[in-house]
């Protein structure tokens, strides 16, 4: 009896969503390198501005203050492009790409020009304390260089081209930051910080340009067309919204700190909060692979393999999270005690810094397709989400003071506040995708629990019978060997390994 043979339509779609997974998985595979490389270049900044008598917390928290403001007012001003620009591409294939690319970015250098101009001249927005230097005012030209590189590199993903993201955003620019700083520390420092961060910027904005000019070249018959570049700002506001607010819920809880308690826990929090955000990388590692991806399948309404394709990515981030909040935060104090001894203190709110990137993994794989199939809805999702947060970590700072709690209290009850806001966000995203698609959305695996239990014994027991010194270089690195041992074996399936597979997608 013969075999009953599969149609070609059917054929192609499964080879075809095989080539999709293979894509993610590349793309996932080239930028959990650029993590590593990321984890290795921030530590250098953070150990220079905590320990160094030219910067100290205090100085930390006052760069952190005008950093906030700075870089969601970049997010603002890309125009929605950084996840937006995949499916403009995709619907004007006829046009030159450049000319594409084009239409939004003069909106953007505009946006960022006028941003730029606004801060100078009312600096106060950006140093509440009013201590700065007329060097640190210059942070504020920094805001055209950081929108257009997110734009270049979302244009270069569209094709699949995520080193240049690698060789930008976790070699140049964090090296960068850490050498000049360094450096500042006998030129300038006073602004130090403030030189070192200008200059990291322009060194992305320069590795990310190069790339994407080789790729689409210039446009080619291209004219400004103020009628339509005033109708693609309105299409992508609620892109852009949602992406400042995915953002700005990383940095509300800095903002309400910066207000209500002194700069030296300001800068004690920012510490936790970019060891915590390491992690977060693995998450936009898959965002400019994603995004061109789940708009090709919109394209031939294939919602069935936008779910998996979400699922099987969210799983991916979640697992690695899980087992790099768990590296990271079981030895925590002495994480911290590497910046500098005042930032021990903050070992709580990286605890649960690191424990809300976990939860947060599944709200944003879900976004990245709702940004596409319900705009609108995903915006007051994310606006109820910032909200409920910023509510939270007011709530929970004013709540410790007067209970008569230190700021480091204070700043823990921030980080709570941020883990609460985004696992609900986590649910309420999923089940909304989940209804739009008609196919179920769910990242979650028992295994993540039988992995994490000999990591969390391990790291125990390091903890209490090393020295600090030797928990750290030999507890991290037996912490994620035995997670992931127990990851590989029990939890990673035949596409689940193609995340560590060299394999050329079609």
């Amino acid at each position: 009896m013969s075999e009953t043979p599969i149609p070609r339509e059917e054929a192609t779609r499964e080879e075809r969503q095989q080539q999709d997974i293979a894509a993610l998985a590349k793309g996932g595979r080239t930028n959990l390198f650029g993590f590593f490389l990321r984890l290795a270049a921030r530590i250098p900044f953070l150990f220079i501005a905590g320990r160094a008598a030219a910067y100290g917390p205090a100085a930390l928290g006052r760069f952190a203050s005008a950093l906030v403001l700075i870089e969601l007012t970049s997010m603002l001003c890309t125009m929605g492009e950084k996840r937006g620009l995949a499916q403009r591409l995709s619907q004007n294939e006829g046009q030159h790409p450049a000319n594409v690319i084009a239409d939004g970015s003069i909106i953007a250098v505009i946006a960022s020009v006028s941003a730029a101009a606004f801060f100078w001249f009312v600096p106060g927005l950006l140093f509440p304390g009013g201590h700065y230097t007329w060097i640190d005012r210059l942070m504020v030209i920094a805001l055209p260089a950081m929108t257009m590189t997110e734009i270049w590199l979302a244009a270069l993903a569209y094709r699949l081209r995520v080193t240049p993201t690698v060789w930008s955003r976790a070699i140049v620019e964090p090296w960068t930051i850490s050498i000049m700083a360094g450096a500042m520390i006998w030129i300038a420092p006073e602004s130090g910080l403030s030189i070192a961060y200008i200059a990291s910027i322009y060194a992305a904005a320069l590795t990310a340009f190069i790339p994407f000019f080789r790729e689409y070249g210039v446009p080619r018959g291209w004219r400004p067309k103020l009628r339509g570049m005033r109708k693609l700002a309105l299409y992508s506001l609620p892109i852009a919204l949602a992406d400042a607010i995915e953002w700005g819920t990383r940095r509300v809880d800095i903002f309400l700190l910066g207000f209500l308690a002194p700069p030296a826990a300001v800068g004690i929090y920012y510490a936790a909060q970019q060891v915590a955000s390491l992690p977060q990388k693995l998450k936009t590692s898959f965002e400019p692979v994603l995004g061109p991806v789940i708009t090709r399948n919109l394209k031939e309404r294939d919602y069935a393999a936008i779910a998996r394709q979400v699922c099987q990515v969210g799983f991916w981030i979640t697992a690695s999270q899980a087992g790099i909040a768990l590296a990271l935060g079981i030895p925590g104090a002495g994480v911290m005690g590497l910046v500098g001894r005042e930032f021990v203190g903050g070992t709580g709110a990286l605890a649960f810094l690191l424990a809300a990137e976990v939860v947060a993994a599944t709200a944003v794989v879900s976004e990245a397709a709702l940004v596409y199939v319900a705009r609108v809805r995903n915006l007051w999702v994310s606006l109820a989400t910032i909200v409920l947060q910023a509510a939270l970590t007011l709530g929970g700072i004013l709540l410790m003071q007067r209970l008569g709690y230190n700021s480091l209290f204070q700043a823990a009850a921030a980080a709570i506040a941020l883990m609460v806001a985004l696992g609900i966000a986590s649910i309420v995203k999923s089940v909304m995708l989940s209804r739009i698609l008609g196919e179920p959305i769910n990242n979650w695996r028992w295994a993540l629990v039988w992995a994490a239990a000999p990591a969390v014994v391990i790291g125990y027991l390091t903890h209490r019978f090393l020295p600090e010194w030797a928990a750290l270089a030999l507890g991290i690195p037996a912490i994620l060997g035995s997670y992931f041992l127990v990851i590989w074996k029990k939890a990673f399936g035949p596409e689940d390994r193609k995340l560590f597979q060299k394999s050329k997608p079609a």
